[in-house]
């Protein structure tokens, strides 16, 4: 339930429509299927490695050991960056929704407010963190199972009152793909953001008591649900509205009114549906920002134990928190309050800071994964060793990597086509920033890509750490 409701947010519930309006029905079906596929990839080569090596902070760990320690470094830094100004937008948003009952409420109150919640709950113990994430999830795939039956019942015309749709909206004024291949790239760049988030699975696997086999079950029965909801919610919206209609031309938090999922409860007459939905969408962002609060803490403390962040950071609570992680991350949250002092300027900032963090993640999780394959292979095991397997070796993690690389090429293309430096510079920041990391560490360690008989296949079941750990939390859930 966490891992699907971690993917279910506002790329769903209001960015959807702005992807229908780019590149028309069929051209949005196409581009989320096709992320989709390359997240399962993902998602498998993700699953092989937790499982065999299962620790907090994974993908930094992964890169360290399969790779070369600067893109372990560059990753895990990349990645913590990405996580902890997430958090800042999503508290930020946090304001922007609640005024929309209490206007006249302070932005800065309320994100405050919100901040301190969610430091509250990842500071007493893991246990609260998934407790909380259960409940929202739960409320926001329920949201979505009502949405697809009302949908649904409203094409076929047994609810809306105005007979069956059908599917006449898919071929409306030249439909279903409009814009060709530049708007369907356009859409994956809005798929993928919109799928991020599966790969917390692999953050969370160092605290499974039975990662063996918690991981599996969770790849195999969470994504498919994940991409039934993501494709069978676009076939709706497509279906009962217009890719032209300008309402679903909305594409932030703050559009609630033209939201499609409020449209389309519009439509069969649900009173106060803006309402609803603004509820649902407030519990999203809580939910992302309290896992992007344990993500990024879990990153940090992950690389102090490797010695790539200070080793404070890797000091836990008697609780295993890692609390100057914890610390560090809700400072960087607190950078919400500047959105409150210097204007709405700041907000677009922190939203642009955290764009293609994830996708260099999910490039990194790929690479990472054809490493460990090769240098296990090559070092003489068998693949009956692996307690999960992924599918389709080296397709997978090949097209993984093919796609990444031209989502993040393809992040802004007006803007590359037009030299228009200042959006460039936005769109495009995670990729020097990332560069930056990797080469300071590159000329101060003097690292090199590890050859594949070097590679340390070591697992971390026989780390006393490792092992403690486990002991722990077993005992707490009894």
């Amino acid at each position: 339930m966490i891992a699907m409701g971690g993917s279910i947010g506002t790329g769903l519930f209001v960015a959807s429509g702005s992807a229908i309006s780019q590149a028309g029905p069929g051209g949005a079906l196409l581009a989320y299927v096709g992320i989709g596929i390359m997240v399962y990839f993902l998602m498998t080569s993700l699953g092989e490695m937790a499982t065999y090596m299962p620790v907090s902070g994974s993908f930094a760990t992964y890169a360290t050991r399969f790779v070369d320690p600067a893109v372990g470094f560059a990753l895990g830094w990349n990645y913590w960056f990405n996580w902890a100004i997430t958090l800042a937008v999503d508290i930020s948003t946090t304001a922007i929704i609640v005024r929309f009952w209490f206007p006249s409420w302070p932005s800065w109150a309320i994100s405050v407010f919100f901040l301190l919640l969610i430091f509250a709950i990842n500071i007493i113990s893991v246990k609260s963190f998934g407790e909380t994430e259960y409940w929202l999830a739960f409320i926001k795939v329920t949201t979505v199972i009502i949405f697809l039956a009302v949908g649904l019942l409203t094409i076929v015309g047994i609810l809306g009152g105005r007979g069956p749709v059908g599917l006449k909206n898919f071929t409306y004024k030249g439909g279903p793909f409009i814009g060709g291949m530049p708007a369907i790239l356009s859409v994956f760049v809005v798929a993928g953001f919109s799928f991020q988030g599966t790969e917390l699975i692999g953050i969370t696997a160092g605290e499974s008591a039975t990662p063996e086999k918690s991981i599996p079950k969770a790849i195999k029965q969470v994504f498919w649900r994940i991409l039934l909801f993501y494709i069978l919610a676009i076939f709706v919206i497509a279906a009962l509205i217009p890719y032209t209609s300008p309402k679903l031309l909305g594409s932030s938090a703050s559009d609630i009114a033209t939201s499609p999922f409020t449209l389309v409860f519009q439509r069969i007459g649900l009173a106060g549906a803006a309402s609803v939905m603004n509820a649902v969408i407030l519990t999203s962002v809580i939910s992302a920002a309290n896992s992007g609060m344990y993500a990024s803490t879990r990153m940090l403390w992950a690389m102090g134990k490797e010695g790539q962040a200070g080793r404070i950071f890797a000091k836990t609570s008697r609780r295993g928190v890692p609390l100057m992680a914890l610390l560090l991350t809700t400072f960087v949250g607190a950078f919400t309050l500047l959105t409150s002092i210097m204007g709405p300027h700041v907000y677009t900032l922190l939203v642009a800071a955290s764009g293609l963090t994830g996708f260099i993640a999910w490039l990194g999780i790929a690479i990472s994964h054809y490493r460990f394959r090769k240098a296990f292979r090559f070092q003489g095991h068998e693949l009956d060793e692996l307690a999960y397997k992924a599918k389709w070796f080296p397709f997978g993690p090949i097209l993984a990597m093919f796609l990444s690389i031209v989502v993040i090429l393809g992040q802004d293309i007006p803007a590359v086509l037009h030299l228009n430096w200042e959006h460039l510079g936005i769109s495009y920041m995670s990729i020097p920033l990332f560069l930056v990391l990797f080469i300071y560490y590159k000329v101060k360690y003097k690292t090199k890509v590890i050859p594949l008989g070097e590679v340390d296949l070591s697992p971390h079941k026989d780390d006393p750490d490792y092992v403690a750990k486990q002991a722990r939390m077993k005992q707490q859930q009894k």
